[in-house]
């Protein structure tokens, strides 16, 4: 066995709060805790903290050479360097060398740098949270004001007028659309009649012999009627199918800009109200940067108030373009083939429809396969 090196009779004297000397209990404690000091750390630059059994204090021993008898440096300013004679003793002894690995590592010299603290998302959240709420209260403040006359309101007369208009006429297309969907409805039962009708007229033609000639014309003639309506029936749908994308996209579109213009004129008479009251109240220290604060909000949602306005004037001029050149072909399609279908005018009736560019279904094309089926 190797020989046990020298130790330093300084560290080797367990000292308690008061300065006494350890019982053996607390003796083996102290070298325990030598024992797992981590590799590299001299004993300079340990602090050991005693608790003693039978005392409430703590006491706190920096550990260093021991001074010689001509030294005058106290026990409490003895500091020394860290060198590998700690290191070496420590596992002369046996002990077993423990490096911490949820420590921090300290630097020998040199300042010491503390890395950022990371941003909480939660704060973050909480932040946007409590703009959300205090946006929401002002305009539901803004809103309720006005429904009681008591707050003002930014009004663009001619931009009104224009919305106003416009959602009547979205209310009228939209009866015209309900009534043509219903006409298509009967005009189908009405066909789908005819064609019955005409094939159980062709079944009594050749069973009838007497009356063979009599059923024959009529079922012609419900075959041709039935023919007939299914192409009015087709540019009737092409008529719905056409006034039901004007309404329902095109026009719906425009109303959710208004919308949000809408809400952009909200905000803006919101945070337009709160500078005026911060005005009209004194100006010192605590209230001048409320008043810079409510300026900047007030702008931003200004612009944002005038992009909306903009973009609101925009799209009414280009829908009311795109609707007089739809509505004017398809009212021209639906007089047509209505003219054409009650006035027998067979070949009329088919030139309409290609004039616009409607391709008729064939019967049964919307059947699913066999296939589909099973």
């Amino acid at each position: 066995m190797a020989q046990e090196s020298p130790k330093n009779s300084a560290a080797e004297i367990p000292v308690t709060s008061n300065g006494q000397l350890e019982d053996s209990h607390e003796h083996s404690f102290n070298r325990d805790l030598q024992c797992s000091l981590p590799v590299g750390l001299g004993l300079s630059e340990t602090k050991i903290t005693s608790h003693g059994f039978d005392s409430t204090k703590e006491g706190v021993v920096e550990a260093g050479p021991f001074p010689s008898k001509g030294s005058s440096a106290s026990p409490k300013s003895s500091v020394i360097s860290p060198s590998s004679t700690a290191a070496s003793r420590l596992a002369g002894q046996g002990c077993d060398l423990i490096i911490p690995t949820g420590g921090r590592a300290q630097q020998k010299s040199g300042p010491v740098v503390l890395a950022d603290e990371v941003k909480n998302p939660a704060m973050e959240k909480l932040e946007l949270v409590r703009k959300w709420s205090l946006n929401t209260y002002k305009c539901t403040r803004q809103i309720i004001s006005e429904k009681l006359g008591r707050g003002s309101r930014t009004v663009d007369l001619e931009l009104e007028a224009q919305i106003d208009i416009l959602r009547d006429n979205k209310k009228k297309y939209e009866n015209i659309l309900r009534l043509a969907q219903t006409l298509s409805t009967q005009l189908f039962q009405m066909v789908h009649t005819q064609r019955q009708l005409g094939d159980a007229f062709a079944d009594l033609s050749l069973k009838s012999l007497e009356l063979h000639e009599e059923f024959g014309y009529n079922a012609d003639m419900q075959k041709l009627l039935a023919k007939n309506g299914e192409t009015l029936l087709g540019a009737i749908n092409f008529f719905i199918a056409s006034v039901n994308t004007l309404v329902n996209k095109t026009i719906e579109d425009t109303l959710l800009t208004v919308k949000q213009y809408e809400s952009a004129r909200i905000e803006y008479d919101a945070y337009r109200t709160d500078l005026e009251e911060l005005n009209l109240g004194p100006r010192d220290a605590n209230t001048l940067p409320k008043i810079e604060q409510s300026q900047q909000l007030f702008q931003v949602h200004k612009e944002k108030y005038d992009k909306m306005r903009n973009d609101v004037s925009i799209k009414l001029k280009f829908l009311e373009e795109n609707k007089v050149k739809v509505l004017h072909n398809q009212l021209v399609l639906f007089h047509n083939a209505i003219a054409a279908y009650f006035a027998g005018n067979q070949k009329q009736l088919e030139q309409t429809l290609k004039q616009f560019h409607i391709k008729l279904k064939t019967p049964g094309a919307d059947a699913p396969s066999w296939l589909e089926e099973q």
